[in-house]
């Protein structure tokens, strides 16, 4: 699906190009995840302006329709509120911030090269999200921690680790939700064992138990509702990092409201609904599969054959909060992922070379022990 043709969305009553100024001196103020609140950044003062965040919120969050946007039905666009675009030509991460941020690194590779981005017509917005819970401050501590629960790295990563290189983004996702009814087939197995006899080396007569198979026809029904199955939408943060710490809990999704972005970097979704359903299909195509397998008796099975109808198909695209370190340290470029909700952190670090010679002398010395001693 293009951009050209993105699925459905309500109205929202918000107002277009949202800005929350500072009652004390008018700047602006942004979203501040250790008071939960809108804070001005120059004077600190809690702006009144008061954000639902309530789960589900005021009114409900929608799951749309996959089948009719797919039909390239046109929606509402636009962030709410002014914002500015930038892709990385390093990474290709397609960044939106606010027009008074000057973004001279790449949040996410730490890339220079920063080129504008136009869009023949805006990105449709999402409709909730899970706002930061964490401060900056609580991640560098639990990043801190982090590494310092992980012997091979180096004692010196801690400080040379945090140089101004954390960075808090909204990256987007897809949610999908389907009901299956699938009728499997398959052939059950059955261990039974025989006794089979055979003559040794020494020419003497022995037996043994050999396993068996007996295959017998089955096939069973099963319904199963897939709910909030998440497709990531980014393509700027490690994939296989994103995944450790991907457990965002949609229940507590909040409406999408303009202040929870302020000042605040968000990723535009790079994966289109149609590559993101199909995603989606094939994840739970694989899940249903295994939920029939596990339904087959017998002790084994073969040659399973799942037949699904899906019905109920709906989706929604929301916004994730992590916070990404990314850092040179001695020439190469190291990672760590922080879930903004949940604090799960997952990362690469770099070993020191020091740690893992002591460690190897260690194990060394300890096996000469041993056999000293066994010796004596």
């Amino acid at each position: 699906m293009s951009d050209d043709a993105p699925p459905p969305i309500p109205p929202v009553t918000a107002t277009a190009h949202t800005k929350f100024h500072c009652p004390s001196c008018g700047a602006e103020a942004t979203w501040n995840p250790a008071k939960q609140a809108l804070v001005c950044g120059f004077c600190g003062t809690e702006s009144p302006a008061k954000l639902d965040q309530t789960p589900g919120g005021e009114g409900t969050i929608v799951e749309h329709d996959l089948v009719e946007a797919l039909r390239g039905l046109d929606g509402n666009r636009g962030w709410q509120a002014e914002r500015i675009q930038v892709r990385c030509q390093s990474c290709q991460a397609i960044s939106v911030f606010d027009p008074t941020r000057v973004g001279q690194r790449c949040d996410f590779c730490g890339s220079s090269s920063l080129v504008p981005y136009e869009e023949v017509k805006d990105a449709f917005r999402p409709e909730s999200l899970l706002a930061f819970k964490l401060s900056e401050n609580q991640v560098r501590d639990a990043v801190r921690a982090w590494y310092g629960s992980r012997w091979f790295a180096p004692n010196a990563l801690g400080s040379k680790a945090m140089t101004d290189q954390l960075k808090g983004i909204y990256i987007p996702y897809w949610t999908f939700d389907a009901l299956a009814d699938a009728d499997w087939f398959a052939e059950s197995g059955y261990y039974y064992y025989e006794t089979e006899y055979y003559t040794d080396s020494n020419g003497n007569r022995q037996s043994r138990q050999v396993q068996r198979i007996r295959w017998e026809p089955s096939a069973g029904h099963l319904n199963h509702f897939f709910d909030d199955e998440l497709i990531c939408a980014s393509k700027g943060v490690d994939r296989g990092l994103l995944a450790e710490v991907e457990d965002f809990p949609t229940k507590e999704l909040v409406p999408y409201q303009a202040g929870f972005l302020a000042g605040w970097v968000v990723e535009r979704y790079q994966i289109d609904l149609l590559a993101g359903a199909q995603k989606s299909r094939e994840t739970m195509e694989a899940k249903l599969r295994n939920l029939c397998a596990s339904q087959v008796p017998g002790d084994t099975h073969r040659n399973l054959v799942v037949q699904a109808d899906w019905a109920g198909q709906t989706f929604k695209h929301i916004l994730a909060p992590i916070w990404l370190l990314t850092y040179d340290y001695h020439g190469t470029v190291y990672h760590v992922v922080v879930n903004g909700y949940t604090g799960a952190i997952a990362g690469r670090y770099p070993k020191s070379w020091i740690k893992i010679t002591l460690l190897v002398f260690g194990i060394l010395a300890l096996v000469g022990l041993v056999m000293l001693l066994s010796n004596k």
